[in-house]
């Protein structure tokens, strides 16, 4: 007769051995930090990669776009439209995650606006799950509410023609926040932040007196001495505005923010990060509670040694993992600040990072190589490789690039170039 001790080394064992399977609920995952929740995916990889499970090539399936899809269960959500042009018909597109095959399919008929089609036309952000609701975003400002179950619209409104916003030069490109019962999002100009009921989608709140323009960057909610605010980045500054009334508390914008503002504000405690491209550079501030506001107190800033285009950073312990234009692929420690790099490596490409299971992947942007390594401070160490079967035929060398962001979820990689879907199991990464 076996033991049960025995039984339960060996059930232990088993287990040991299985993916612990987590959604990918909205943009950068459950806590839009970049890091997925998926445990017992860091298993050996091929040579070529983990195996490929499916590929969707054909335009109508998933259309043309730079977001990343959203995983919740057995299915996949991703907005996209049906050309490279800007006034090209976006839709929010449900997939059944097991083998591609399309659930249903929803156009958000778009609101005209103009906005520069240079990087091609489609949508830029990542659709938002919260329960039986999703919350899609389109270029032009149509923030639409839909049921994840069939894509029924529930209501939807327009950040220009509703909240008094402006359409950011390459089109609206932030992914909406659920937070509590309000979906909140940043029209811009004259509109601020506005926070909206997620069931009526009737008006809650908007920030007053702000009116930088909106960047490409999302909001990211934490407190503050029992405050509950959320970090955004506009075109000129790093701001926090109160969840409770929209209140501006706080604006801070040592660095020259300019052209773009992409990366989304990184939050540890009460730290916050900030960082952009084109000779921005990065700056860290302290945040403390101030009478009925909060201030913020310089930690560094006008730091030109980390300067991230698009890909993001992630906050793995004390220390901050990404690409910079001026250093390549590097690793600094996150309130110290970048000056003196732990290490750096130029040697891969430009791109996005995602955190899984004790380690990165890093997507570059040029011909959709995949790099794993160990989020290690010892140095770049890579536990496996894979480049995407083929790129965009539709996106042109020269207008656009790879910018979706990996995603890992439920032992599973998907990764996205405009109009092409590929996803790889990661819990049986062996062909």
């Amino acid at each position: 007769m076996v033991s049960r001790a025995f039984f339960l080394l060996a059930m232990a064992a088993a287990l040991a051995g299985t993916t612990a399977a987590a959604d990918w609920p909205q943009w950068r995952g459950p806590n839009r930090d970049g890091i997925s929740a998926e445990k017992g995916v860091a298993k050996p990889w091929p040579s070529d990669g983990p195996k490929l499970l499916w590929t969707i090539d054909k335009l109508e399936t998933v259309g043309t776009g730079y977001g990343s899809p959203a995983v919740v269960g057995d299915k996949l959500y991703v907005l996209g439209a049906d050309g490279a042009k800007k006034d090209a018909k976006e839709s929010c597109t449900c997939l059944n995650v097991k083998d591609g095959t399309v659930v249903w399919q929803k156009p958000l008929e778009t609101t005209p606006g103009s906005f520069s089609d240079g990087w091609g036309g489609g949508t830029r952000s990542t659709p938002t799950v919260d329960g039986d609701l999703l919350f899609a975003l389109g270029s032009t400002g149509d923030l639409v509410c839909l049921a994840t179950k069939d894509g029924e619209v529930k209501w939807r409104k327009n950040l220009v023609k509703d909240f008094g916003g402006k359409i950011p030069n390459w089109g609206y490109s932030e992914s909406p926040l659920v937070d509590g019962e309000n979906v909140v999002v940043t029209p811009g100009a004259k509109g601020g932040v506005v926070a909206l009921n997620k069931k009526t989608g009737e008006k809650v709140w908007q920030t007053a007196g702000m009116t930088d323009g909106a960047g490409y960057s999302s909001l990211v909610p934490f407190e503050v001495g029992g405050v509950r605010q959320y970090a955004q980045q506009t075109m000129s500054h790093g701001i926090g505005v109160r969840a409770s009334d929209g209140k501006l508390l706080w604006s801070v914008g040592e660095i020259k923010r300019a052209t773009a503002v992409i990366p989304t504000p990184v939050v540890d405690g009460n730290v916050v990060f900030f960082t952009s491209g084109y000779g921005a550079g990065c700056e860290a501030f302290k945040l403390e509670p101030d009478g009925d506001g909060t201030k913020a107190e310089k930690i560094y800033s006008k730091n030109s040694v980390v300067q991230n285009h698009h890909g993001g950073v992630i906050r793995v312990g004390d220390k901050v993992y990404g690409h910079s234009d001026k250093t390549g692929w590097v690793c600094f420690d996150f309130k110290t600040g970048p000056d003196e790099p732990v290490w750096a490596n130029k040697k891969f490409g430009k791109g996005s990072i995602t955190y899984a299971d004790g380690e990165f992947y890093c997507y570059a942007e040029g011909k959709g190589e995949l790099v794993r390594i160990k989020a290690t401070d010892k140095g770049w160490e890579e536990t496996g490789k894979l480049t995407i079967p083929s790129t965009s035929p539709l996106r042109k060398p020269t207008s656009g690039k790879v910018w979706a962001h990996p995603v890992v979820a439920n032992g599973k990689l998907f990764l996205r170039d405009f109009e092409l879907l590929f996803c790889y199991d990661l819990a049986n990464p062996g062909s």
